[in-house]
């Protein structure tokens, strides 16, 4: 599957290209290391990974800040992408990373074209994951994201929920079995 992914310095070029500023791109990378980090201790617990995805994924998965830093950049992003013919793996990391994901009706609301929202793959999910431990360019523990989205959204907002569970779930592939 990796074979048709840009290279490393391609992705960097096609945030550059899309307009996007040094401070997103200073993030993409920031969440490609991280989520590379998870992503090789998850191999490294048996599990099948695609690790070149999960870093050219990253790197691009905020393509569409390019245009709005909104819940939009994620279907801006994903538009962007089609642009450049890359493949559906990395749109489907672009447009699932937003808020732990998105569900059909909150992407109803949003005015969003019908589709799958929410990370599905372990590629996707560690991608989101990583994004929700970096703010600007910096790692964060995940309380710091979730007190800055409980005071945007409201205490009870789904998407925290959303995110509490893709950290469990991640951490529960980063334990030992006992």
């Amino acid at each position: 599957m990796s074979e048709n992914l840009p290279s490393e310095d391609e992705a960097f070029k096609l945030l550059q290209r899309s307009g996007c500023s040094k401070e997103v791109i200073k993030h993409c990378e920031a969440v490609a290391k991280l989520a590379s980090k998870i992503a090789e201790k998850v191999k490294a617990k048996g599990i099948n990974v695609d690790l070149n995805l999960i870093r050219i994924g990253a790197i691009l998965h905020d393509i569409g800040r390019s245009k709005t830093h909104s819940v939009h950049h994620a279907i801006i992003g994903a538009k962007i992408a089609r642009s450049y013919n890359l493949p559906e793996p990395i749109i489907h990391i672009i447009e699932r990373h937003v808020g732990g994901g998105i569900t059909a009706k909150e992407a109803k609301m949003l005015g969003w074209p019908e589709g799958v929202y929410e990370p599905k793959t372990i590629e996707e999910k560690i991608v989101t994951y990583a994004d929700k431990l970096i703010e600007g360019s910096r790692v964060v523990p995940l309380k710091v994201t979730i007190r800055k989205l409980r005071k945007e959204l409201g205490a009870s907002h789904p998407a925290i929920k959303r995110i509490l569970m893709l950290k469990r779930e991640i951490e529960s592939l980063l334990k030992d079995p006992s």
